[in-house]
């Protein structure tokens, strides 16, 4: 009886997922620009991301947790929830696009994005942050001044930082809104995003 009950015990402990395997997730955690606005899941750059990734690291898995409208103060809220639930080794946060839209102070933002990145670096995930930049229109200092935010917290967290998730995309390539990538921009945001992702995948 107690050898029955060891075998059932050892099995049950095999079935069971170990922190190694439970985090192997890479967590996208952003707005409409990681979310697919406006395209097909298909095409979106995280899927184009988990496709390309599982050339080289089929353990690892992408897991999309980015919500079309949100702000920093909304991410603040769900980061503790999605941490915990898919235990990624890395944390990508895409936040900050909303907020600059809606003129939320950026010293409220960048509260918002420090407390973010705290949490995931203390739920021992390796961070890739990525800048985002607000159009020229809505003032001179407050577009400056939200382009610094992104360099600054990288600093200061010692994460890696994209520095432009839109960079080099042309005008044609936006939807009609101008705001969004189309389909056809979503293979260079991930070649970009994966450069930028590279060095903290496991050797």
């Amino acid at each position: 009886m107690k050898t029955f009950l060891k075998i059932v015990l050892l099995l049950a402990a095999l079935a069971l997922p170990t922190f190694s395997q439970a985090a192997k997730n890479i967590l996208v955690f952003g707005d409409s620009l990681s979310a697919g606005y406006g395209i097909t899941r298909d095409d979106s750059w995280v899927n184009l991301l988990q496709l390309e990734l599982k050339k080289n690291y089929p353990q690892l898995e992408v897991v999309n947790a980015s919500i079309s409208g949100e702000t920093t103060s909304g991410g603040l809220r769900r980061i503790g929830k999605a941490l915990q639930q898919h235990t990624p080794s890395v944390v990508i946060i895409e936040l900050g696009a909303n907020d600059g839209l809606r003129g939320t102070s950026v010293r409220e933002t960048e509260k918002n994005l420090n407390v973010i990145i705290a949490q995931a670096r203390k739920a021992n995930a390796k961070v890739l942050l990525i800048g985002i930049q607000i159009p020229p229109n809505y003032g001179l200092d407050y577009t400056k001044q939200f382009r610094a935010l992104y360099p600054k917290l990288a600093r200061q967290h010692s994460v890696a930082l994209m520095p432009f998730m839109l960079e080099g995309i042309p005008p044609e390539q936006f939807q009609a809104d101008n705001l969004h990538p189309s389909a056809a921009a979503q293979p260079l945001i991930m070649r970009n995003v994966l450069r930028s992702l590279t060095p903290l995948l496991p050797r």
